[in-house]
């Protein structure tokens, strides 16, 4: 899911289905889905729950969220429900570790995965990548150099 504007770099790295979120709501319980991994938080659980099949999963990772606790209220939220309903609610939280990052090293080396670059700004335009993220216009990774 992502907009017009970027569907066809979501689909040269690889997706097969893309839905611009400016004219179609993924979730409006037309279709369901096995997994919904949902990254921007700007969506209701319980709206979620309606597009996926029944015992589908739903993966918070928890971008969004309130000023002092961020995505910690609505992650618990889930998790307290899930043994309710029958969906399996869960919550996905990023543990960086060297053994990982140095497999994901190997992989970009050897060619097996490529991330999406937008621009690559000197640190010294630290200011002007930021402004770039938060206008929006990335279209993928925003990378600083030291």
């Amino acid at each position: 899911m992502c907009s017009a504007e970027k569907a066809d770099l979501v689909r040269a790295i690889g997706a097969e289905q893309v839905i611009d979120y400016n004219t179609e709501d993924p979730v409006d319980g037309r279709r369901h889905y096995d997994v919904i991994l949902d990254i921007g938080g700007g969506r209701p659980v319980a709206r979620l729950r309606r597009a996926l099949v029944p015992h589908g999963t739903l993966v918070i990772t928890g971008e969004d969220g309130g000023r002092w606790l961020g995505p910690i209220p609505r992650n618990l939220r889930a998790l307290l429900l899930s043994p309710w309903v029958n969906h399996r609610l869960t919550a996905f939280v990023a543990r960086q570790n060297h053994d990982d990052l140095m497999e994901l090293t190997g992989l970009i080396e050897a060619g097996a995965i490529t991330p999406a670059v937008d621009r690559v700004y000197p640190l010294a335009e630290a200011a002007a990548a930021l402004r770039h993220l938060a206008d929006g216009r990335a279209r993928g990774k925003v990378v600083l150099t030291i």
